[in-house]
């Protein structure tokens, strides 16, 4: 006799009181463990802790998952099978990879060693053995019989029964359908006293089990008492309801398109229950197919107190408003029960979460963040929103405790993340910032004692000495690529460590090595720290990674590369221990398996990556906040408030392609997985366990245009559903009640503002906010609109005394932007963006910055009467020129304009440099400092190997009034600045102490607030001046607006920051402009 019972009923947690009042009932012996079959994570948490609460304890209780726990049963009762099964899928991709290279000697594999050829063939014969793994996986579970065919020779005219029956004579092992089949003979021969089986078995709260399970449940409860806790979305007999779909495509099959259904007999019941529950009516059909000892029933109709509850009860009683039978339902204007929310992008939709859960928290004193499961299909795609919008401040007021559970392992560890990184290393290009990327992981910096400090340092050698990318040139030609070593690692940090041995290399090279100078005191300690990192990983990856190993040998490799690279601390131990687990069951995998050929990196790291992926982090279910997770953990439990968030009509419910060889989709059974119809049900029984508030979001309103984004079509047939069998007088129950279209903007001033009702009465704003920053904003967005106020909109405190002080440097440097001097010296802002980005692309020509400082340098040395083109090693060792020829020509060409411009310059030169002056004028109140260098007999000379800019000339014109104010003898009183395209000589200056007292006045101006003057824009007024007021200012406007070819100087973040949008390009900008460059222009020759 079975002793297989049956509990169903519309509550889990009815079902769960009747579990607990089941297990009050003592097992023949205390030492006994409990047995709960449950479907996942989260519904073990929930259980355990309602069986608590019920019993004051939940302890010896094992929560097993339905296929361990049968395959623990089969340990029980049939001998010799092994603690793991050769035909688990991990293992069986191993044996069918072994096996792979023989069967494809047949032409029934034609097919697969046509797709096997080419690159990483090991690779692809690795991923298509998993998928025939997973999929030979299904057919053990959901088709046993085919399974067994084959065996007997039955139904194998194919390349897959062919490769079972190879897999399965080299294995003693039997698999789950044998050992299936051997169970259910051994369940009537032998008396119950032979069998160790457990004396109770409880399977709660899971969805649907395949025909396999529950006929191996019906088996072992000729043993064991067996007892089935299932969710019923309703009470009546409903396995014949067909949805919209069915009963069109039934009729159609009938021939009968223009019938009456009820002729056919076809029944829809209730619509939600026939289109979303599929997969329950057909796990219910299995049900009713097997014997049962006993079965109870518990269904609590939660009545028609709100909308929610209305449909709820509706499916419990197969009910279908809005006909003949059951006219329309009036419901309430004030009900919330459940709500559509479209949003314009997944930010927004946590962002109104946010508020409508405080809403809600305000109106229902006795809810808590722990009654509250927000799920979404794609829990990584929302885990930064979430974070970014639920992550206050402790002392926040708006703040809600949560949790985020169900993220992948590698999501969830950075040194996950950063242990399979290395693992791809093999076959990348060793980018700078990929490799600091890896450095910069906690556990890495950590392994080698570096500091945020130490980073900043070995990033800027980086730069500094030209590393991009590669690690040497062999490197490079591994991967199929030109063998040159510049911008390399191996080069760049060749020259960091000679450049610690030669710190007096004066710009010589050492066996074609260009010395780094930029190694100072301690540095020392820091670069060996850096070198043991790039040593070890490079090692790693050039000897160890680049060998094929067997599964056992890269057991032991990759735990020595994590314990090398490695150092993990409390938080992130327990990601280390699951990659040393998962390395572990290597050794393990290849003795299963029998699989002892060496394979490539690749290989590892694909299952390595799948395995991380698949397997989500068991932490965050039920922790006393919010639960965020994905849509199955914590299906069917009961909360009062459920939310769902991404419901789009792209993501959810989700499309699975099959195998184009999967035999199962091409003959479908009664019970077949199907991914989109568990998403139904999954939809279904969130709203079945929603006991106040259901609550759905998606994206509905395109961010770019605002046009309509249809939802689910899941949300879309409840919608339908509601607005058949309810309604709101005077209201679109959908449009103005159900569904709310928020903005684009959470600072949108709709939410906040009061609602009026159709009659003018005050009523609940369907908008709403409790962001007081939003609130902020909106105000601001309600005001007229003006121009803004300036940053510094009064002058400044007098500066003290010691600001009349003043360097010569300080001055130029003013002139040359005053707002920067103004913010960065007075003020201490600093608004330079440090780039932090380290370039891993080789240069192919010189530009910008590059080409300033490459020309400079060269000039300088061909200014001191050296052979320009003989440094071309030199700036080559130093990873400045493009890679091969082009990198000559480019130097060739730079060569010649440097030459040209020297050629120029050197008759203004060809003297003996004077001694530097000091400067240490006295200006009414002001006192003027420095040295002025560069003097030659004739004139004092500047030059710069570009084209010529304002602020060139205004610091060449500042140093040559000093020159003029100093008088000094034997020095000259003219001034000569030189450019690439220009060269412009000033005469002496017979005013110069009043011309300097005139800058140091705008100089004292311009620390009490920002002044009008901006060198390109200033000068360019004054330099068309003479046409006329009206076309200077033009052109002026032009320079500091810019235009399609070229910024503006308005562009700098300096100045926007100083003036923002307002014209500075007034009557004080024309003065300025006027005073500063006309003396200038004057006294200049060309």
């Amino acid at each position: 006799m079975k002793n297989f019972r049956l509990f169903t009923g519309n509550r889990l947690e009815i079902l769960a009181e009747r579990l607990a009042e089941l297990l009050q009932m003592p097992l023949p012996s205390p030492l006994l463990q409990e047995i709960i079959v449950v479907q996942s994570q989260g519904m073990k948490r929930w259980v355990s802790m309602e069986l608590a609460r019920r019993l004051g304890v939940c302890a010896n209780i094992r929560f097993p998952f339905p296929n361990d726990f049968i395959y623990d049963m089969f340990q029980k009762v049939i001998p010799e099978v092994p603690e793991t099964s050769p035909y688990n899928p991990k293992i069986m991709t191993w044996k069918i990879m072994k096996c792979l290279p023989e069967c494809l000697k047949n032409s029934e594999f034609e097919l697969l060693g046509k797709y096997l050829k080419g690159n990483e063939e090991n690779l692809k014969r690795f991923q298509l053995s998993e998928r025939i793994a997973n999929l030979y996986d299904q057919y053990l579970t959901f088709r046993p019989e085919m399974i067994l065919n084959w065996e007997k020779g039955k139904e194998n005219d194919n390349w897959q029964a062919i490769l079972w029956c190879k897999l399965v004579k080299e294995s003693e092992t039997r698999h789950r359908a044998a050992l299936a089949a051997s169970f259910h003979e051994k369940n009537f021969s032998l008396p119950t006293s032979h069998f160790s089986l457990p004396s109770r078995v409880s399977v709660f709260g899971i969805s649907a089990l395949p025909s396999f399970h529950i006929q191996m449940f019906a088996d072992i409860s000729a043993f064991s008492e067996v007892n089935l806790f299932l969710m019923n979305p309703c009470e009546a007999y409903w396995s014949d309801i067909l949805s919209n779909r069915e009963i069109k495509r039934a009729s159609a099959k009938a021939g009968a398109e223009q019938i009456d259904t009820e002729y056919l007999h076809l029944e829809q019941g209730n619509s939600l229950l026939a289109s979303m529950g599929m997969l329950g009516r057909d796990f219910f059909k299995i049900i009713q197919e097997i014997e049962v000892l006993e079965e109870e029933s518990f269904f609590d109709d939660p009545g028609e107190d709100s909308l929610l509850f209305c449909l709820q009860s509706d499916i419990m009683n197969l009910r279908e408003r809005g006909n003949d039978s059951c006219p329309k339902t009036e419901i309430s204007e004030q009900d919330a029960s459940l709500q559509i929310h479209s949003c314009h992008s997944p930010m927004r939709e946590v962002e109104v979460l946010h508020d409508r859960l405080l809403k809600m928290f305000e109106e229902d004193s006795s809810l808590t963040p722990r009654d509250i499961l927000v799920m979404t299909p794609d829990i990584e795609a929302y885990s930064p929103y979430i974070q970014a919008v639920f992550d206050l401040p402790k002392d926040d007021s708006r703040r809600i405790p949560f949790s985020i559970a169900d993220r992948s392992l590698r999501v969830e560890n950075r040194l996950i993340d950063t242990f399979l990184l290395i693992l791809d290393l093999r076959v990348s290009r060793f980018g700078a910032g990929q490799v600091m990327s890896i450095l910069e992981t906690p556990a890495v910096r950590q392994k080698f004692t570096l500091s945020d400090a130490d980073l900043e340092r070995i990033r800027t050698w980086i730069k500094e000495t030209g590393i991009r990318w590669g690690i040497d040139s062999q490197n490079r030609k591994n991967l199929g690529l030109p063998e040159l070593s510049e911008n390399t690692w191996k080069a760049g940090l060749d020259r960091l460590l000679l450049g610690y041995a030669m710190p007096e290399h004066e710009e010589k090279l050492f066996e074609d090595i260009l010395p780094y100078s930029g190694i100072e005191g301690n540095e020392a300690l820091i670069l060996g720290r850096f070198l043991d990192f790039t040593d070890r990983l490079f090692s790693h990856v050039q000897t160890s990674l680049a060998q094929a190993h067997t599964l056992t040998e890269w057991s032991f490799t990759l735990k020595k590369l994590l314990d090398d690279l490695f150092e993990p601390d409390e938080n992130s131990e327990d990601a280390a221990q699951r990659i040393r687990d998962k390395l572990n069951e290597f050794e393990e995998i290849q003795h299963v398996s029998g699989f002892d050929e060496k394979t490539e990196i690749s290989v590892i790291a694909a299952y390595l990556k799948y395995h991380f992926k698949k397997e989500p982090s068991p932490f965050g279910f039920i922790t006393g906040g919010v639960t965020f997770c994905a849509m199955l953990p914590m299906r069917s439990i009961p909360f009062k408030v459920i939310a769902l968030l991404g419901m789009n009509s792209d993501v959810y419910p989700r499309q699975s392609r099959p195998l184009g060889f999967d035999l199962m989709a091409k003959f479908p059974k009664l019970g077949d997985p199907s991914r989109r119809n568990d998403d139904r049900y999954l939809f279904l029984e969130s709203l079945l366990s929603a006991r106040k508030t259901f609550y759905i979001s998606y994206v509905g309103q395109s961010i770019r245009d605002n046009s309509t984004i249809p939802p689910s079509v899941l949300v879309s047939e409840l919608s339908d559903c509601i607005e058949k069998g309810f309604e709101i007088p005077k209201k679109h129950i959908i449009d103005d009640h159900i569904v709310t279209k928020h903005r684009l903007q959470a600072f949108s001033p709709e939410y906040f503002k009061e609602g009026q009702g159709v009659r003018g009465e005050r009523q609940k704003p369907r908008l709403f906010s409790y962001s007081k920053e939003n609130l902020e904003a909106a105000r601001c967005l309600l005001k007229s609109r003006t121009t803004p106020a300036a940053f510094i909109s009064a002058s400044l405190s007098e500066p003290e005394d010691e600001w009349k002080t003043v360097q010569l440097g300080e001055l130029c440097q003013f002139f040359s932007h005053p707002a920067r001097f103004l913010l960065k010296k007075r003020l201490g802002i600093h608004l330079d963006e440090d780039n932090a980005f380290l370039e891993e692309k080789e240069l192919f020509n010189l530009e910008g910055l590059d080409k300033y400082f490459f020309n400079e340098s060269l000039a300088e040395k061909g200014l001191e009467d050296r052979n320009i083109r003989e440094f071309f090693a030199l700036k080559k060792a130093a990873g400045q020129l493009p890679h091969g020829t082009v990198g000559a020509c480019v130097y060739q060409k730079h060569c010649q304009e440097i030459e040209r411009f020297i050629k120029k310059l050197k008759p203004h030169i060809r003297h003996e440099i004077l001694n530097p002056l000091e400067a240490n004028l006295c200006l009414n109140g002001f006192k003027l400092t420095g040295r002025i260098e560069s003097i030659y007999p004739e004139k004092l000379v500047h030059f710069r190997c570009a084209k010529v800019k304002p602020k060139d000339r205004l610091k060449t014109w500042i140093h040559h009034l000093a020159l003029n104010a100093l008088r000094a003898d034997g020095y000259p009183r003219c001034s000569l600045f030189a450019g690439s395209d220009a060269m412009t000589e000033y005469m002496p200056h017979e005013n110069a102490g009043d011309m300097l007292e005139k800058l140091l006045n705008f100089y004292w101006d311009g620390l009490r607030k920002p002044l009008h003057f901006f060198p390109k824009s200033s000068y360019e007024y004054a330099l068309k001046l003479e046409k006329s007021p009206e076309d200077a200012l033009k052109s002026a406007r032009e320079k500091w607006e810019g235009n399609d070819w070229s910024s503006g100087e308005s562009e700098d973040s300096y100045f926007q920051l100083c003036f923002g949008k307002s014209n500075p390009l007034d009557a004080e900008f024309q003065s300025i402009a006027t005073e500063v460059f006309e003396p200038l222009l004057t006294g200049q020759k060309k």
